[in-house]
């Protein structure tokens, strides 16, 4: 880009000095040269350790390697590990459900103690994948699927971490009980 057409302060304040366009993304350049965007700079986390997290990065893993999983939002803004809410797919789960003799409708299904013990290996793949600081600590597993209707999900079905973040508050500072650093 060569800059905005009679924009001299805009052009100054959109490109570096030696002339890269700052799109506000994260990337990284692979083995053969090309770039990949694995984030949005805005979307980083920073832990109280002051570790930056690329929550998307982590999200795309988890739910690539759990069949299970519908959603994942990665927290930990602040803290000082990560955690993760999890919304399932209802058909995937209740079919696990009805495989492995639970019965119930969705909520009771996802509430209960083996849906977690379920999950755990895959989170544990994940892990293993990470840098420590990056690593999901704990994971808690939300009463229903995210959506568009409850104001938890853009029309393009990208989650809105703040509105979820808010929502479920509770639960995760139950994740974060008796943790040693909160900064507020």
């Amino acid at each position: 880009m060569q800059g905005y057409h009679n924009l001299a302060e805009e052009t100054a304040a959109t490109l570096t000095p030696d002339g890269w366009l700052m799109s506000g993304d994260i990337g990284e350049v692979d083995a053969k040269g090309f770039l990949r965007i694995t984030d949005r700079k805005k979307d980083l986390i920073k832990t109280s350790g002051g570790k930056y997290i690329a929550p998307q990065a982590i999200e795309g893993k988890v739910k690539v390697t759990c069949p299970y999983v519908s959603q994942v939002i990665i927290h930990g803004d602040r803290r000082n590990f990560v955690t993760a809410l999890v919304s399932l797919d209802e058909e995937a789960i209740m079919k696990w459900a009805k495989e492995h003799g639970h019965a119930g409708d969705y909520n009771q299904v996802v509430a209960l103690p083996a849906v977690k013990e379920l999950l755990a290996p895959y989170f544990d793949t994940v892990n293993k994948s990470l840098a420590k600081h990056e690593t999901v600590k704990q994971f808690a597993v939300l009463p229903k699927d995210l959506s568009i209707d409850e104001g938890e999900l853009t029309p393009s079905l990208k989650v809105k971490r703040k509105v979820v973040e808010k929502k479920y508050a509770g639960l995760l500072d139950k994740m974060y009980a008796g943790s040693v650093a909160n900064i507020d």
